[in-house]
Order: C-alpha cells, then sequence, then structure tokens
C-alpha cells in the first residue's frame, strides 16, 4: 500500500504531539469519573490467611501473567515513542504482565519506524498487543495490513481501537465507520490470532459489546471515561476554532469505567474483559477485577514513570502489585478468583 510522504508524515508528527500534550497538559476528565469510587471493599480486621500464600497470578488469552495487569497501548513511531516502548517491554517481561503498543499505522505509512513497536526482543514471553484502528479498514487497510503489524510484534492479539469521537475532532480524521462490523466480522475470521475491541477512553456500552462479539471478537477492552480525555487532547492540536471547540464540548463524553464492565460483564458473563480507563492505583485494578474484569490496563501512570526513568517504571510495577496483594490480603482473598466471588465489594450510596 503506497502512502504519500506528507501523510505518513503526518502520522508521525501526530504521535510526537499526543506524547508531549499528554505530559505536559491537563487533559484528563474532569467531570467524568472512572465510576470505582462509587464502590469500597469490605474491610477484614482477621483475614486468617498468609500473605506470603496469596497468588495473583491469572491466565489471559493463555497466556500466564504474574499480575492481572496491562500496559496499555500508548506510543510508537518516534525515537522518543522507541525508548518508551523499549523499556516498558523489559518492565512486562521482568513483571509477567502483558503490554500493548500504539497504532502501528504509522509502521505501515513509514517503515523506518517499525524498530519502534518491534519489541519482542525485549519481552520474550509477555502476552504483547498489537493495535491499529478499526477505521483503517475504511481506508484501504485490510488482512495484509493487519497481518504485517501483527508480524512487526510477534503479536499474541490484535487490538482493533475505536475512536469516533477522536477522529471527529483530531484534524483530517478518519470519520468514514460505515459497515466496519461486517469488515471487522472477516478481519476475525482470518487473522491467526484473537481481535480485542477497544475503546479509547469513552467506553463500550453493552449493545455494542455483544454486536462486537457476534462479529468475531474474542476480547473487550472497555476503555471507558474518566482517565485522559482524547476529546481534549485533540483540542490541543486543533487548527481551526471549530475543532478546539468540538474537543471542550466534548471533554468529559464517555461511558465511565466501572459502569462498562458491569453493564459488559451482564450480557457477556464469559468474554475475555479488560478494564481500562482512569485507572490510576492497585486499589482500582482490584476494584474492577472484583466487578467482573479479567485483567486492567494502565497508560498515564505507565507514560509518566517512562518519562522519569528506569527505576520508577519498575518501582510503579512493583507498587501495582504490591496494592493488588494488600487488597487481597485486607479482604481474606488469596487470590483473584475468590476476590471475584467473595462479595467484599459493595457499591456506596
Amino acid at each position: 500500500m503506497k502512502v504519500p510522504a506528507n501523510i505518513s508524515a503526518q502520522t508521525q508528527s501526530r504521535k510526537a504531539d499526543h506524547i508531549r500534550i499528554c505530559l505536559e497538559k491537563d487533559v484528563q476528565f474532569q467531570h467524568t469519573t472512572n465510576g470505582l469510587e462509587k464502590y469500597r471493599f469490605t474491610h477484614c480486621c482477621l483475614p486468617e490467611i498468609d500473605y506470603n500464600d496469596i497468588d495473583i497470578s491469572t491466565i489471559f488469552l493463555d497466556k500466564q501473567l504474574n499480575a492481572p495487569l496491562l500496559i496499555s497501548s500508548m506510543t510508537g513511531g518516534t525515537e522518543q515513542a522507541a525508548i518508551i516502548n523499549k523499556l516498558l517491554a523489559q518492565v512486562a517481561q521482568h513483571c509477567k504482565i502483558a503490554m500493548g503498543v500504539g497504532s502501528q499505522r504509522v509502521a505501515v505509512e513509514k517503515p523506518s519506524t517499525v524498530d519502534s513497536f518491534a519489541v519482542r526482543k525485549y519481552a520474550p514471553d509477555a502476552l504483547l498487543l498489537a493495535n491499529i484502528g478499526a477505521v483503517q479498514l475504511n481506508y484501504q487497510y485490510g488482512i495484509d495490513q493487519c497481518l504485517q503489524i501483527i508480524d512487526i510484534l510477534a503479536a499474541d492479539a490484535l487490538i482493533l481501537h475505536l475512536n469516533p469521537l477522536q477522529e471527529c475532532i483530531q484534524p483530517r480524521g478518519d470519520k468514514n465507520f460505515h459497515g466496519l462490523l461486517d469488515k471487522i466480522n472477516t478481519l476475525c475470521s482470518k487473522v491467526p490470532i484473537p481481535v480485542i475491541a477497544k475503546e479509547v477512553g469513552n467506553g463500550i456500552s453493552a449493545t455494542m459489546a455483544q454486536n462486537l462479539i457476534a462479529a468475531g471478537v474474542q476480547a473487550i477492552d472497555v476503555a471507558g471515561a474518566g482517565g485522559t480525555s482524547w476529546a481534549k487532547v485533540e483540542s490541543e492540536r486543533a487548527e481551526t476554532a471549530m475543532q478546539r471547540r468540538l474537543g471542550k464540548t466534548f471533554a468529559d463524553w464517555g461511558l465511565p469505567t466501572a459502569e462498562c464492565i458491569t453493564n459488559i460483564r451482564g450480557v457477556a458473563p464469559q468474554i475475555p474483559l479488560i478494564a481500562s480507563g482512569g485507572l490510576r492505583n492497585g486499589l482500582e485494578v482490584a476494584k474492577a477485577i472484583a466487578l467482573g474484569a479479567d485483567i486492567a490496563g494502565l497508560a498515564m501512570p505507565f507514560l509518566q514513570a517512562a518519562t522519569e526513568s528506569e527505576a520508577a517504571v519498575y518501582s510503579l510495577a512493583e507498587v501495582l502489585i504490591a496494592e493488588i496483594t494488600t487488597v487481597l490480603f485486607c479482604t481474606g482473598n488469596t487470590n483473584l478468583r475468590q476476590l471475584r466471588s467473595s462479595g467484599s465489594l459493595e457499591r456506596l450510596e
């Protein structure tokens, strides 16, 4: 697929803008939260278990993880992104947790950026997730391009991210989402690895989850509202007053993460489910697991740590694991299965 040089340059520039804006500007949701503050664990003052017996390992998409954690998709395509992805992959390998990369569209358009995504050599055993925008299936992308990005990462699964709001606000956004379910269905039947449908921070409803599962998607990442607002990010990149206005109007648009988890789990009890969207610590991860998620993804905390130092990333992973383990200890549960079934998470109000 031949891509004009100016288009691939725009894609690469956008990647650099996204990192800079997320780190330098206030682009978090201001009013809509992830919804997890509405829940509280019942404290157990006498757990009757040994802390050292607690096991927070899990299996997700047939891959063993030492903790139910995903370093969520963030970046790629620039020199800075290559450094960040290498470090995150090393942490994923060391801690035996999962990792997704940012959209690999730029790698297809500009092959010189491939190395910024090719992190399998740093994480030979980790669960690695390739990533492309579902809307690209309406813009000359098909099975060949998807196989290409899977191969770049030697990926265990392919994320198709869904971002209609972001595309509405983004300069030169791709807004033709017509007929995508059929194309997703075709893609799911042809790629050799599981396909994950993921929003980018506005959430997936129960109805849409059912439609995606019917189309062949084998896992869902809810990526709900409450964390980074990509409407606000794109507003910061706006080239016109209208784009800037749209970004501000829809800055808090979306379905809270907790609501997405419970609603999807209610209609699809068996679908592998990732909770992401505004999660900032291990307590929130544990709440998401107790609500029905299988694993939980964090992006902004890992991005901030990765731009601080190598030690900061390892420290973040260690504290997240310690926080999750502490929740289990203080609720009297020795593993994640017990946490889900214990009824120790209660809804406030």
